[in-house]
């Protein structure tokens, strides 16, 4: 894609801020109700008035509505989603459907696109990545897939598994089904009202906000047709690094956005509050830990840019991708936690969004790999090189 012009991209950028300030966070009322059909409804109708706007689908084509933002232009501009909860939802960007997007362009046959990747573009369909599974399933490790995917003599698919933590799974009307083939490792498009496919129950965990929540799904004998397949068969592990590349530097500029607002309210608070006749502003451990979470999110920042940069090039971001990721999820888990700690009491209540954002960022320090399987990749990464040095 061809770059905004920076004078247009920054006032783009301004304008999102301005709609995310006066339109999107007020609405985040609605997470503490636990109203999930009310936050759905009050995320499309501000989806519908993102698009209006001109603010939607940051990576979409200019030709289709889209913004037709670079990836390096995308880290200021989804930063400044990521201030709120609800803020890349609203931009119709948010995981699973921007990495199921990208999946599709890339996979997806002529039939393929028109049934699916144009719907979901446009916001007429939303998706589920189905991968993760119980033990002994398929966790960070893909290799101990369990779901299988048996071709019948009419050509057709009969998928059984049992998946779990599968995002957006509860409004998702198709799913991206990962199985196991013949010849190895498989994708299949299967819509949620195929018989076999069934939604078994919404998981509760940690976080505030996730449309769809995190879903249990089970299939049992589930045929889908011969065309159902995605991409080439038994190339699954390299669709997913496809998917998850995209997917795990949205994550950090998004994340890097909720852990500055995070620092930004314990920043006011420590401001305002008094104690041992002083501001805490004015006291030196709570001047360090301040000063240490703009360090980190300065280095966060740079970091995800430069990988941001590298994929705008056309570069191979695998082995900068996962290091970016350990390293931002551990930074923005860092500030949000020095932020509740500033905070004090008031940090662990809802009456500041600080304990939400907390919530919110401690899980990605899991999803998309944990921190300890991508050391240990980027270590053999390394370590191969310095051998075929």
């Amino acid at each position: 894609m061809t770059a905004l012009p920076s004078s247009d991209h920054e006032a783009l950028t301004a304008r999102l801020r301005d709609f995310i300030d006066s339109q999107v966070i007020p609405r985040e009322q609605l997470l503490q109700a636990h109203d999930t059909h009310a936050v759905q409804q009050a995320v499309q109708a501000l989806q519908r008035e993102a698009l209006a706007l001109g603010l939607g689908r940051p990576r979409g084509n200019r030709s289709e509505g889209g913004l037709g933002l670079t990836w390096e232009q995308c880290c200021a501009y989804l930063e400044t989603a990521g201030r709120s909860f609800l803020g890349p939802a609203v931009l119709h960007c948010a995981p699973p459907i921007q990495p199921d997007m990208f999946a599709l362009e890339a996979l997806a046959s002529p039939t393929q696109r028109q049934r699916y990747l144009e719907p979901l573009k446009h916001g007429q369909l939303r998706s589920c990545f189905a991968m993760t599974e119980p033990a002994p399933g398929a966790g960070s490790d893909p290799r101990m897939l369990n779901t299988t995917a048996r071709r019948l003599d009419s050509g057709d698919w009969e998928i059984n598994g049992h998946k779990w933590f599968i995002t957006g799974a509860a409004y998702a009307q198709f799913a991206i089904v990962v199985a196991r083939t013949d010849a190895g490792v498989s994708w299949f498009l299967v819509d949620s009202r195929t018989p076999g496919f069934e939604v078994t129950r919404i998981i509760p965990t940690m976080e505030p906000f996730d449309i769809g929540g995190h879903g249990e799904i089970v299939l049992h004998n589930c045929r889908v047709p011969e065309d159902a397949l995605l991409g080439e068969e038994g190339k699954g592990l390299d669709h997913a690094q496809l998917r998850l590349e995209g997917a795990r530097l949205f994550h950090c500029m998004r994340y890097i956005g909720l852990a500055s607002r995070a620092m930004d309210i314990a920043q006011e608070y420590a401001s305002q509050r008094e104690s041992f006749g002083a501001r805490l502003a004015d006291h030196q451990m709570v001047q360090a830990m301040i000063a240490d979470a703009h360090i980190q999110l300065y280095a966060a920042r740079l970091m995800t840019r430069d990988v941001a940069r590298r994929l705008d090039a056309g570069e191979s971001i695998r082995h900068h991708s996962s290091m970016a990721k350990v390293f931002v999820s551990e930074t923005v888990c860092s500030v949000a936690d020095s932020a509740v700690q500033i905070c004090g009491a008031m940090g662990i209540s809802e009456d500041t969004p600080v304990s939400m954002i907390f919530r919110m960022l401690r899980p990605f320090r899991i999803y998309d790999g944990a921190s300890e399987v991508h050391r240990s990749a980027i270590a053999r990464r390394a370590l191969h090189q310095r051998l075929s040095a």
